[in-house]
Order: C-alpha cells, then sequence, then structure tokens
C-alpha cells in the first residue's frame, strides 16, 4: 500500500495532539494490513505479538464458550485501538477478531506499546479510556443476559449498533456494515429462530427492515420502549 499521510491519524483519539514528526515515527513503525468482510486479524489463544488500530470499516470481537458456542463480545467502529492484551495483563488474545466490513488496519510489535505509552501521554489516555468503556458495554450486556427477555435483549443490541455504528437515512438509521440473524443471536446469546421470529414481527409493525446482511430500523423510539424493561408490548 502506499506510503500514509500524518493527517490519518492526527484526528484519532490516541494520536490528538502529537506532532507531525512523532506522527510519521509511529506510523513508519507500523504495518499496514487490508482485511476482507469476515477475514481473521487474529485468533483467541495466539501470542498477543502485536495491537492494532482501526483505520477504516468495522471489526466484531467473538469469543468461543466452553461449549463452543460464538458469542460476539463487541463491534468496534473506525479510530480506535484493539488488540490491546498488554495493556489488560495477557499476553494471548482472548477472543478473535474479525472484519465485520473491509477494514484497514495499522498494527505495531506489542514491544512497542511501553515506549508509546511512556512518549505519547495521549495513547496512553484513549488506551484505557476505551478499555473502560468496553469492559462497560461487556458488564451491561452480563447484566442483560440475567435480567432480561429476549426480546429486550435484542432491541437493545439494535439500539447500541445503530448510536454506535448507525447510518442516518430517509427511511430510518441502518447498521452501517453486514450484519446477519445469526451474527444477533451471538450477541445476544439466543437462538437463529428466535432472532427470526422477532424481526419478522418487527418488520410487520413497522420497526425494522431486515434482509440478508442488512437492517434498517424505520422507528428508533419504538425500539428503545422494546428495550424497556417494563415495557407493555
Amino acid at each position: 500500500m502506499p506510503k500514509l499521510n500524518e493527517s490519518l491519524l492526527s484526528q484519532l483519539d490516541p494520536f490528538k495532539g502529537l506532532e507531525r514528526a512523532q506522527i510519521r515515527s509511529i506510523l513508519d513503525m507500523a504495518t499496514t494490513h487490508r482485511f476482507d468482510t469476515g477475514e481473521a486479524v487474529f485468533h483467541e489463544g495466539a501470542d498477543a505479538n502485536r495491537f492494532y488500530c482501526l483505520l477504516d470499516g468495522y471489526i466484531r470481537v467473538v469469543r468461543v464458550t466452553a461449549e463452543g458456542e460464538h458469542v460476539t463480545v463487541t463491534h468496534i467502529p473506525a479510530g480506535q485501538l484493539f488488540g490491546i492484551a498488554q495493556a489488560l495483563g495477557h499476553t494471548h488474545f482472548p477472543a478473535t477478531a474479525f472484519a465485520a466490513s473491509e477494514a484497514i488496519v495499522l498494527s505495531w510489535p506489542q514491544r512497542q506499546w511501553p515506549s508509546f505509552s511512556s512518549n505519547y501521554p495521549g495513547f496512553s489516555v484513549a488506551a484505557y479510556r476505551t478499555i473502560g468503556e468496553r469492559m462497560r458495554e461487556m458488564h451491561d450486556q452480563v447484566v442483560e443476559m440475567a435480567t432480561q427477555q429476549v426480546e429486550q435483549r435484542v432491541a437493545n443490541a439494535l439500539l447500541r449498533l445503530i448510536t454506535q455504528m448507525g447510518r442516518r437515512n430517509e427511511n430510518g438509521i441502518e447498521v452501517d456494515f453486514p450484519i446477519t440473524r445469526q451474527d444477533l443471536s451471538e450477541m445476544t446469546g439466543t437462538t437463529l429462530h428466535t432472532v427470526s421470529r422477532l424481526l419478522s414481527a418487527w418488520e410487520k409493525r413497522g420497526i425494522v427492515e431486515s434482509r440478508r446482511k442488512h437492517i434498517l430500523v424505520r422507528n428508533p423510539h419504538q425500539l428503545v420502549i422494546l428495550a424497556e424493561p417494563s415495557a407493555k408490548h
């Protein structure tokens, strides 16, 4: 790929406020990768020998349970760090990262993490803010699994997707990357059949529009009502 311009990093949280020469040095140490949709960036259990920054596209993070079930932990939008195992004290990746859409990714050797953290203050702050946000999101999902009905969990998952990674058009807000009903079932700890049944019912009510690898929320307000534990449907 051609040499990347410093402007690509200058507006991203981990690198804001750095001098142009510092950003150039960071880019010169980076390896650039292009991933097709569905391609793995790294696998759960592999040596965490690199850390990553997503320049464009979306990343889906998946874990496999002891029973062999796939659980989608989170989705990562462009501009964020990921695969930052060392910051969590891990020597191996605790999950698998897949490209949820075509993605452009920068990576650096894990041995660079300490110097990045000490030499670029904003990098360390952004990294730990990212960790905090993801831990909070995972905590929310655990609480939902334990306390909410399936319909509420699926509604909440869709709300997170359109809030964090939605694109508004004249018909509503669509999830800005290919997503299947199977993906939703893995996010919410339910079956493909149940997700399909819910989306079909919501489509008849004009709340969503669902077709192959595409979900559009036509009525976000009604989806919020569905997500409320005390809602009467």
